[in-house]
């Protein structure tokens, strides 16, 4: 059972409990006098809610299968999106009473309802995930680094679906647990398998390509590791790239529409955001000039698409007294008390808005380096400046890993490996899952 489906039984588990637990408290509420009438006349206004509140549970998280384990994250993640949810829910009902309905008493029974019969479902899906879902089994040819990152991930997220039977290699035959390629074909029948994971190329072994070849008839189906490796971890491995990576990964073409429908919600977005928030941009400056002296906004150069430098613009976080401009470093004691909050919050971005207007930079993407640090960066890191191919982001994949990367070469690899990730699979579905997943992590003030 692939991850997409897990997620739509998911999906589909909480939309049932939804109604359902509405149906519980109609009937409970309208004890007696319950009718047709009384479903239909809460249908609807219940259902603008149920939208709202599969949004919220989203933005939460809470359809992220590495979160399906019943434990203390889970729960909290769980209360806090209940107690955004009902609260969304009071405002709406009370903000249209042309609605024709008072559902103050049914809206707290229902709640309750809700609550217990969601975690009852969701602890018996997270439990079905590990415990009772079937798990594909699967077998890897050849051992390096990346097929034992894979194995590791098999072994601590069980609810990806995987149990990997065996490895093997004819190279590393001493380790524990790998066989030699030559029992490949008792492997592959003893397991009842059909999938096959390849880190090694059959073009380069002919011991490989025997074995391979003699597994025919079992109908394998054959899965390089690095594509493996993107579609279980959402990151590039950089041992796979190089420059035919590129050549045959980089369809341009078929992103021309998706590009220029980017283009557009960028622009009328970054609009509306623009004109809503434009008050409080004269509060925050009043704010950032009464904390400390300096101008309100920090420009600073940063690499834009095809290394075209641009000055991006934020809220000023810092002190300007004996600031030396170098990169910000945890605890940094030059970010001011408001400063920290608007880090925090993510606030001081909001100027970004005239840089995405002047399509500079883009909603979603890489995001930019400054000039210095990159050109130090490439030097580093082979096809590290290959990252501006696309518009820099305001917010980006590595921006929702979870992960806080510094501007050090270790670090770099792995928000490179995010951002190969986004140029080679970005759409429009891609980065509304981007800027919900960054809203989940402003809520939760994850940010930095």
């Amino acid at each position: 059972m692939n991850n997409d489906l897990k997620k739509l039984i998911l999906l589909g588990g909480d939309i049932s409990v939804l109604y359902f637990s509405l149906y519980l408290t109609l009937i409970i509420r309208y004890w007696g006098e319950y009718s047709e009438k009384v479903w239909s006349s809460h249908f609807w206004p219940f259902t603008a809610i149920f939208i709202f509140w599969i949004i919220i549970f989203y933005i939460a998280n809470l359809y992220n299968l590495n979160l399906a384990v019943n434990n203390a994250k889970f729960y909290r993640l769980g209360a806090r999106s209940l107690v955004i949810a009902g609260l969304a829910a009071v405002a709406f009902f009370y903000l249209t009473p042309q609605i024709g309905i008072a559902p103050k008493t049914n809206l707290f029974i229902f709640i309750i309802i809700f609550a217990a019969l969601f975690y009852l479902w969701r602890n018996f899906y997270n439990w079905s995930l590990k415990s009772y879902l079937p798990k594909a089994n699967i077998g890897i040819v050849g051992y390096n680094n990346l097929a034992a990152e894979i194995a590791h991930e098999f072994e601590n997220k069980p609810h990806l679906g995987y149990n990997l039977s065996f490895i093997v290699d004819d190279a590393n035959q001493n380790l524990p647990g790998v066989k030699p390629i030559a029992e490949l074909e008792a492997l592959i029948k003893n397991n009842k398998l059909n999938t096959i994971i390849l880190s090694h190329d059959p073009h380069q072994s002919e011991n490989l390509r025997t074995a391979l070849f003699n597994c025919l008839s079992y109908q394998i189906n054959y899965v390089s590791l690095p594509n493996f490796y993107e579609t279980i971890t959402g990151k590039i491995p950089l041992d796979s790239v190089n420059q035919m990576w590129f050549l045959e990964n980089l369809n341009e073409n078929g992103k021309i529409w998706s590009d220029r429908a980017k283009f557009v919600y960028d622009f009328i977005l970054a609009l509306l955001i623009a004109a809503i928030t434009l008050p409080f941009w004269i509060i925050i400056a009043v704010v950032v000039k009464l904390e400390s002296s300096g101008p309100v906004f920090f420009v600073m150069e940063r690499m834009g698409k095809n290394n075209k430098i641009f000055k991006l613009i934020k809220f000023r976080t810092m002190k300007e007294e004996g600031n030396d401009r170098s990169p910000t470093r945890a605890g940094d004691a030059r970010i001011t008390g408001f400063g920290r909050f608007l880090r925090k919050t993510r606030i001081d971005e909001l100027p970004q808005m005239i840089n995405i207007l002047k399509h500079e930079m883009s909603f979603v993407g890489p995001r930019p380096e400054r000039p210095e640090l990159a050109a130090n960066l490439e030097k580093l890191i082979p096809f590290y400046a290959q990252r501006t191919l696309v518009k820099p982001g305001l917010t980006g994949s590595d921006q929702i890993s979870g992960e806080y990367h510094s501007p050090s070469r270790e670090d770099s690899l792995k928000k490179l490996q995010y951002d190969l990730f986004y140029i080679k699979n970005r759409s429009i579905y891609l980065d509304l899952s981007i800027i919900l997943k960054t809203i989940a992590t402003v809520v939760s003030r994850g940010g930095m």
